[in-house]
């Protein structure tokens, strides 16, 4: 933790506790800096996104929360709100719509307070915006409209700053080396996990057919199997049904996910975390969405496909398939996935 400069304003953002969702926020600091270049940015997160904070070239502190996850813990937010307090914030940022994190700022005495009206929140923010659900939010802009007065129209996409992430090249390379992978050969990242729900997963039959027809066409290509702990038995799935593949579900720390995002030839993914990572790293994309609006959380990079089907009963945004035949994503075939990346990865 940086120590603040005395007489030096600073602001404070808090995370959203979904990754994605962090990397889409990227934008907010990015205007903020060019409203207050002097002015040093803090974020407090949860120690799950903090590495995503800690790859944005605006922020000048990671504060790591300390909170258990749903909690209220009066308390211990009062006990932080006073540490805080010492830092000298002009403002706070407040991105997730709980009563709890919206309390913090307002404990810690900052003069200005801006969210969305969230839950029960007026007084603890000062400037509150509110969600226009008639019409349509991208999660950028959703943000983002955070660093201007409140008003009932956020901005489009197209208007803002990309969501951008930085990994020195020593930090790739050091990565690579310490997973077994060669900088040297194309690098094809599967990302096969979705913490929302299994409704976002394409298939693993599908993935694992992927996964041959690369190999077949290019011997050299790593094909590298990307999660948490929580997506191992998704990951091992696949890599039974493709063998040469290499699984590092639950292996790599989120941090070295993303050295390793970095260095990727192209990225295949469900709509996910580590998509938005690679969307703010510009690698090339091919996005899987299927309950999903891909209007809604789309890659920014500059090689990106987007897969939809958009069947009459997409996108649901249900955790499950409600109707139980998952076809959104099961009819995506993998030879409509291999398309776009094979000319991904030609040359590479």
């Amino acid at each position: 933790m940086s120590v603040p400069v005395q007489g030096v304003l600073r602001t404070l953002v808090i995370s959203p506790n979904w990754i994605g969702d962090a990397v889409m926020a990227q934008p907010l600091l990015r205007l903020l800096k060019d409203k207050q270049p002097d002015r040093p940015i803090d974020v407090l997160a949860p120690a799950w996104v903090a590495p995503v904070w800690r790859a944005m070239r605006e922020v000048d502190t990671v504060l790591e929360a300390p909170f258990r996850h749903g909690a209220l813990q009066l308390r211990e937010r009062r006990e932080y709100a006073a540490m805080l307090r010492t830092r000298g914030y002009a403002d706070a940022y407040v991105l997730p719509n709980t009563l709890k994190f919206a309390l913090i700022p307002w404990l810690a005495g900052i003069p200005k307070r801006v969210g969305y009206k969230g839950e029960m929140r007026y007084g603890l923010l000062n400037v509150i915006h509110h969600d226009n659900r008639d019409v349509p939010r991208p999660m950028v802009s959703f943000y983002a409209a955070l660093a201007n007065a409140p008003a009932r129209d956020v901005p489009l996409p197209s208007a803002l700053p990309r969501p951008s992430l930085f990994v020195p090249e020593e930090r790739m390379a050091e990565v690579a080396l310490h997973v077994g992978l060669s900088m040297k050969r194309p690098l094809v990242l599967f990302a096969p996990g979705a913490e929302f729900g299994s409704a976002k997963r394409w298939p693993t039959t599908h993935f694992a057919e992927l996964a041959k027809a690369i190999r077949t066409e290019r011997s050299d290509a790593q094909v590298v199997l990307m999660g948490s702990g929580k997506d191992k038995e998704v990951c091992e799935e696949i890599a039974a049904l493709a063998p040469g593949v290499h699984n590092l579900a639950g292996v790599t720390k989120l941090d070295e996910a993303v050295a390793l995002i970095a260095c990727a030839s192209a990225m295949v993914s469900n709509d996910s975390g580590l998509l938005h990572i690679a969307s703010a790293l510009n690698r090339p994309i091919v996005a899987i969405y299927g309950p999903t609006d891909p209007l809604h959380a789309p890659p920014f990079s500059d090689v990106a496909k987007s897969i939809f089907l958009g069947i009459e009963c997409s996108p649901c945004r249900e955790r499950e398939c409600p109707l139980g035949h998952h076809r959104c994503m099961k009819d995506i075939s993998a030879g409509m996935v291999w398309e776009p990346l094979r000319e991904m990865i030609q040359g590479r």
